[in-house]
This record gives C-alpha cells, sequence and structure tokens, in this order.
C-alpha cells in the first residue's frame, strides 16, 4: 500500500519529482577539533536531518519555492517521516517493515569530514515494484524526475536503468546521480536507459572512463575524451562536479567550466544533491547553459558553507558569486539535442553578486 502525499499547491503535478531507494536520518557530529582516534571527544552541538540524495535535492529545490515531491520507501512511523513532515515537505512513501538507515558525519572545524554510512534495509521484489510504480504515476507531468543515491543491499545493480526506461512515457526529463555498481549498470544497459542529464563527480568519472581521477583532474583533453564516450552512450548533458575546483557542464550547446567563490567549508554532506538542485531549477527557468552551470555551483558552493546536510535558500545562493568560462562552443562528439520545455518557471538568480 501506498501512502500518497497531500496536494500540492493548485491540486497541479509537482514540477519535480525525486527518487531516493536508501534513505537515511543523516546524524552530523560536530567535533571540537580534529579526530583523535582512541581518545574520548566531546562534541560540540550535533544535528539530524532527513536525508538520502533524492531528499536533499527535494529540500534545495523546495527552499527554492518549486514545487516538488520525494517518492521514498519508509514505515508510517518511521522518523524520516515526522522530519519530512515537519519541513512540510510533499512525499508519497511505500511501507516497509525495517527503518530507515543512520548515517554519521563527524564534522571537524576546518571542514573536513569522515562518512560513517550504514548499508540500509534490503527491498523486496514487491516493495520496489510498488516504488517504480508510485514514481511513475507522480512522473506524470512533471518537468524532471531526479534518481539519486545509493540502492539498498539486494537490489539489482541494474534497477535505475530499469526505471529510466519506464520513465520514458512521462514526458519527463530524468536526472541520475548514483556510484559504483549501479553507476556502471546504468551506462552498460544501453541508449534507451542513459539519463537526460547524468551527475557524476571525478571519482565516479573515473570509474566510468578506466582513467585514473588524478588525470581527469588535471588534463582538460582527458576529461573531456571522458565526457565524450557517455554521451556517445546516449547521455544528453552530463554535469561534472569537482568540489573545490568547481565543475563542467557538457550538452547539446558545448561545454562549460564554473569556477566556486572562496568559501569557509564548514560541511560538504549534500552539496553535489544542492548543485544538481541548482542545475534543475536553472533549467526551469528557462536558463541557457552557463546560467544553469552557475546556479549548479552556486547551489553546490552556499550547500558547502553551511553545516551539517543544511540546505541553502535563496539569498544563501544570490550572494555568491560563480565564474564561468566557455571551454567548448560546440558540443563534445555523440551529445544529443534535448526536446523543448513547452512552460518556464521562475526561479531566484543565483551565483552574482547581492546589489
Amino acid at each position: 500500500m501506498t501512502n500518497e502525499p497531500a496536494t500540492s499547491s493548485g491540486g497541479a503535478a509537482p514540477q519535480v519529482v525525486t527518487f531516493t531507494a536508501n534513505p537515511s536520518l543523516d546524524r552530523t557530529l560536530s567535533l571540537p577539533g580534529p579526530l583523535a582516534r582512541g581518545g574520548v571527544v566531546r562534541l560540540a552541538p550535533s544535528s539530524t536531518e532527513p536525508g538520502g540524495k533524492g531528499v536533499n535535492v527535494a529540500r534545495a529545490v523546495a527552499a527554492a519555492g518549486v514545487d516538488v515531491l520525494t517518492v521514498l520507501p519508509a514505515a508510517d512511523d518511521d522518523p524520516i517521516l515526522r522530519a519530512l513532515h515537519g519541513l512540510g515537505l510533499p512525499m508519497a512513501t511505500v511501507p516497509v517493515a525495517a527503518p530507515v538507515r543512520t548515517n554519521y558525519t563527524l564534522a571537524e572545524p576546518d571542514g573536513t569530514t569522515t562518512k560513517l554510512n550504514e548499508p540500509g534495509a534490503p527491498l523486496d521484489r514487491a516493495a520496489r515494484a510498488d516504488l517504480a510504480a508510485t514514481l511513475h504515476r507522480h512522473a506524470v507531468g512533471a518537468r524532471w524526475v531526479v534518481l539519486s543515491g545509493s540502492l539498498p543491499p539486494g537490489t539489482p545493480p541494474d534497477w535505475y536503468a530499469d526505471l529510466v526506461r519506464a520513465l520514458r512515457d512521462t514526458g519527463a526529463r530524468i536526472a541520475v546521480d548514483t556510484s559504483e555498481a549501479p553507476l556502471l549498470a546504468l551506462l552498460a544497459a544501453g541508449p534507451d536507459a542513459a539519463p537526460d542529464l547524468l551527475k557524476p563527480n571525478s571519482e565516479e568519472l573515473a570509474q566510468l572512463s578506466g582513467v585514473p581521477e588524478a588525470h581527469l583532474t588535471t588534463n582538460r583533453a582527458a576529461a573531456l575524451a571522458a565526457l565524450s564516450a557517455l554521451h556517445a552512450r546516449g547521455v544528453g548533458e552530463v554535469l561534472l562536479t569537482l568540489g573545490a575546483e568547481g565543475a563542467l557542464l557538457s550538452c547539446a550547446d558545448g561545454v562549460w567550466s564554473a569556477t566556486p567563490p572562496r568559501i569557509a567549508v564548514r560541511s560538504t554532506v549534500g552539496a553535489g544533491d544542492c548543485s544538481l538542485a541548482g542545475h534543475v531549477l536553472a533549467d526551469l527557468a528557462g536558463a541557457p547553459p552557463a546560467e544553469r552551470l552557475r546556479n549548479a555551483v552556486a547551489h553546490g558552493a552556499a550547500s558547502a558553507a553551511l553545516p551539517g546536510s543544511a540546505v541553502p535558500g535563496p539569498a544563501q545562493v544570490a550572494a555568491l558569486r560563480v565564474e564561468v568560462a566557455a571551454v567548448r562552443t560546440e558540443a563534445l562528439p555523440g551529445t544529443r539535442t534535448p526536446p523543448p520545455h513547452t512552460s518556464r518557471t521562475t526561479v531566484p538568480a543565483a551565483g552574482r553578486d547581492v546589489r
């Protein structure tokens, strides 16, 4: 049995639907200094937020005032649902027996974070079928569907590929952000399973290309060749996030790079999810590629400046200046042209100085 969300504003379909197969409660433990193994640590005030990559994307989209729905498995009395209700975030859930996992982040004062992630509970075949049906139902009429994060233990690694194929008839554009076996399986499944937008980081691009990460981050030609190989497999756009080095966006109009502002990093947890949300928000507003990338990097930087897995609001994003430059004014080989959107949604400008 699926728990349906409260009706979105005006009864319309959400503009964005996110999917988190392996949600979590993200517990951030703030350390008073560098972690000393084997010692006793007296923690500074800590926090717990509802998480999982798709949930983080949904929270960032909602913070910009855009209608969003998040789909996830969780028992009716699970603490993550109480937390999401407290945030006012619309959701559709498939009840499962096991509690949602807890992920721990050890945050040091200089911004260094150590992640301790639980594996999550397996999903049986019936739960996966219910989740896929729920996701498809809410994707009809949406502009974007975002599939994010790891898969629970025992889940077939090609499940994301199956979901992408099943979502094709909804008309929504599909973004995927995952890693390791699910990412490899997605790209091995063929062009019909390739998403409209893929958001790898440099480590994940190295997994896909077989090129050492250090070479990709120091050799622009190698990075572009790896992006071109993704386009050749059917991926429409690639948003390559590079942490403190910024990001690259490759699409049918060319390739752009962005350099983030200098910030005091407090936590990198969820920064990549906020970058993906920033790209989607700018695309909803009809922004060209350079502005989509600017918004993505501004969201990621604003997130990294916040504690724990907090997501930034429009004022925090707009206060950051992001430099964007064209790398190529023509598409990389193999890049396909996405279908046009039929409507536009206004979102706050981001990544510029506040005037």
